[in-house]
C-alpha cells in the first residue's frame, strides 16, 4: 500500500474507532502592513498577500482572491491524488487551472446588485492516468464530493467576524 492510500486507511480507522478527534480547526493571522500588503501566519509559514500595481499594490504576493482559487486548485490536486491511491486508481499527475470572474462593481459598492467576490469558477482538471474513463468519473465524483474547498465554496457556510477595537495613543502622551 502506497502512502496516500496508507493516510488514508489509518484515518479512516482512528476516526471510526474514536482515537481521532473528527473536528480539525485551521488558523491563521493576517496584519495590514504598506498600502494593500498583507502578512499573513499559517502555521510555521508566512505569506505575503498584495495587489497588482495597477491596483495600487506593491505586487509582492498574490492578491487574496488568487490565494483563494491557489487553495481549491491545490485542494483538488490532493483529493484527486488521495482517493485515487485509495481506491487503486492510478494517476501519475494532476493539473489545475483556475479562472474566477470577478465583477468589479460589486467590491468598489458601484451596483448593490453585484457580488464583490467571484461570479463564477471555470477551470479544467488535467489528469494523467492509465485507467478506465468509467474509473475516473467514478473518482471525480468522490472528489466532487469530498474535497473540502470545494466544499466550502460550494455550500453556504457560516462566517461570523467580531470587532476588536483597539485605542491609538495620543502623540505626546
Amino acid at each position: 500500500m502506497n502512502r496516500f492510500a496508507t493516510l488514508y486507511q489509518s484515518v479512516r480507522e482512528k476516526l471510526g474507532d474514536g482515537s481521532l478527534n473528527p473536528l480539525v480547526q485551521v488558523k491563521v493571522q493576517s496584519r495590514s502592513q504598506n498600502g494593500f500588503q498583507s502578512q499573513v501566519k499559517i502555521r510555521d509559514f508566512e505569506l505575503i498577500i498584495d495587489q497588482p500595481r495597477g491596483f495600487e499594490g506593491e505586487n509582492m504576493g498574490p492578491k487574496p482572491s488568487e490565494v483563494l482559487l491557489a487553495a481549491l486548485a491545490a485542494c483538488q490536486e490532493v483529493t484527486w491524488r488521495l482517493y485515487g491511491e485509495a481506491y487503486g486508481i492510478p494517476i501519475s499527475d494532476v493539473r489545475v487551472d483556475l479562472i474566477g470572474t470577478q465583477d468589479l462593481r460589486g467590491f468598489m459598492n458601484i451596483d448593490d446588485t453585484t457580488p464583490a467576490g467571484f461570479q463564477k469558477i471555470t477551470g479544467t482538471v488535467t489528469i494523467s492516468s492509465s485507467a478506465s474513463e468509467e474509473d475516473i468519473i467514478r473518482l471525480q465524483q468522490i472528489v466532487e464530493q469530498h474535497c473540502p474547498v470545494l466544499d466550502d465554496l460550494r455550500r453556504p457556510l457560516e462566517v461570523s467576524l467580531t470587532i476588536a477595537v483597539q485605542p491609538e495613543a495620543v502623540a505626546g502622551e
